[in-house]
């Protein structure tokens, strides 16, 4: 028997921030699997350097696909979890081809500022319902992936 979700946020916008947080896991995990690729494929002068950093990189977001999957369940939704789901959710492009390691570079950038921007959309519902948990965590999630734009920006020179 399941009970009734009596947290102080309304079905309706405990619904809302969930959606959100849907398309934050669907990018992470999204994310996720373009870095590991990245980190298997990448070749050049830069290969040890990048190999080590995009290990880093996914490992941090092998954990954070975790924390948004919780959250949204302590929501009272189910998280996605498959890839149809997780494609019709995402903004970041799968990755099919082999790149360059600069190429694969920008497209982390690219992606790495993509998530900032989906988890910056779901604060407005999260302020509403003065949800600090998921506040705290877009709070963290955003801080991760400018930090890491940032290096790898760095990496282009």
């Amino acid at each position: 028997m399941s009970m009734d979700i009596n947290i102080g946020i309304d079905t309706t916008l405990r619904k809302a921030i969930a959606d959100g947080l849907s398309r934050l896991l669907a990018d992470t995990y999204t994310l996720y699997l373009k870095t590991h690729n990245f980190h298997w494929n990448v070749t050049g002068p830069q290969f040890n350097t990048l190999h080590t950093m995009f290990e880093q990189q996914y490992t941090e977001l092998s954990l954070a696909v975790d924390a948004i999957a919780e959250r949204i369940r302590a929501l009272g939704f189910p998280a996605p979890g498959s890839y149809k789901q997780f494609a019709a959710l995402t903004r970041i492009e799968e990755e099919d081809t082999v790149p360059s390691a600069t190429d694969m570079i920008k497209a982390l950038v690219r992606d790495q500022e993509a998530v900032v921007r989906t988890a910056r959309e779901i604060f407005p519902a999260a302020d509403e319902a003065h949800d600090e948990p998921t506040a705290d965590l877009l709070t963290q999630r955003m801080q991760i992936h400018e930090k890491t734009a940032w290096m790898l920006r760095a990496m282009l020179g």
